[in-house]
């Protein structure tokens, strides 16, 4: 069993979806939490809750993340902060996926997607990375990628290039912290059901259309990335740095399927 006891960790996002299931599972490795979502909504007090449930403190903090980047970020660090002063995990989450066809995007819609997917997680390190650096702690972070970093989608180009961007990031941002002794990883799910992806998931025909194109067959719930998350942030993984890992029931290795019935 991993354990996280005498950690602290931030989980932006962390009230729904695939940043829920990673707070829960650092709490049950023994990790208080303090958890970021957009309002503190009746979705919020039940994913507190539930990690208050397993044991550890779970303290609920709320920002828009794709307003302007400086000022977000820095009021969501002064809030984590003044909650919990011993932050030294970082899971950066926070993210939008739905947006028109390419040719119907307007820079507004690019802006704010690039704001929440690639700006606030690029600041949110570096504010976390100067106060761990002047303390000397050892920090570890977490970035959530995409599949989509890696397979484009028609109907999805600004998402696309958001987690390409990711994947990037992460590279160049374990280059520069870890000899500080920093630790920055990625973790890129495939496609999982969450309630961003519900409303396609259950037209018809599409979760079956989206089981033939991944090895294993499955379209899971987010709690199939929380384990890899949580490893990814423990001393196990300590000579783990600027990977992505992908968790897509092998759909990223997969050219193309068989046709039904071949």
């Amino acid at each position: 069993m991993i354990s996280l006891f005498g950690h602290t960790a931030l989980v932006t996002g962390g009230t729904l979806g695939v940043g829920r299931a990673i707070g829960e599972q650092l709490a049950r490795c023994g990790s208080n939490i303090v958890l970021h979502g957009l309002q503190r909504d009746a979705a919020a007090e039940d994913a507190q809750a539930a990690i208050q449930s397993l044991g550890v403190d779970c303290h609920l903090v709320t920002g828009d993340l794709s307003g302007p980047t400086e000022e977000a970020v820095a009021a969501l660090v002064d809030r984590a902060t003044s909650a919990a002063d011993s932050i030294d995990i970082l899971i950066s989450n926070a993210g939008t996926y739905r947006e028109p066809d390419f040719l119907e995007i307007d820079f507004a819609t690019f802006d704010r997607t690039m704001k929440l997917n690639v700006y606030s997680h690029f600041f949110l390190i570096q504010a976390l990375a100067r106060r761990w650096i002047e303390r000397s702690v050892k920090g570890r972070v977490l970035v959530t990628g995409s599949i989509n970093g890696r397979l484009a989608e028609q109907t999805h180009a600004a998402y696309d290039t958001s987690k390409g961007a990711v994947e990037t990031m992460i590279k160049t941002l374990c280059v520069s912290l870890a000899p500080h002794g920093i630790r920055v990883n990625g973790m890129a799910p495939g496609l999982v059901r969450t309630p961003l992806t519900a409303l396609a998931l259950d037209q018809p025909g599409v979760t079956e259309w989206m089981k033939l194109h991944t090895p294993n067959g499955e379209v899971p719930g987010p709690n199939v990335c929380a384990p890899a998350a949580a490893f990814l942030v423990s001393d196990e993984a300590w000579h783990i740095h600027g990977q992505m890992l992908l968790v897509d029931g092998g759909m990223s290795v997969w050219q193309q399927p068989d046709p039904p019935g071949v």
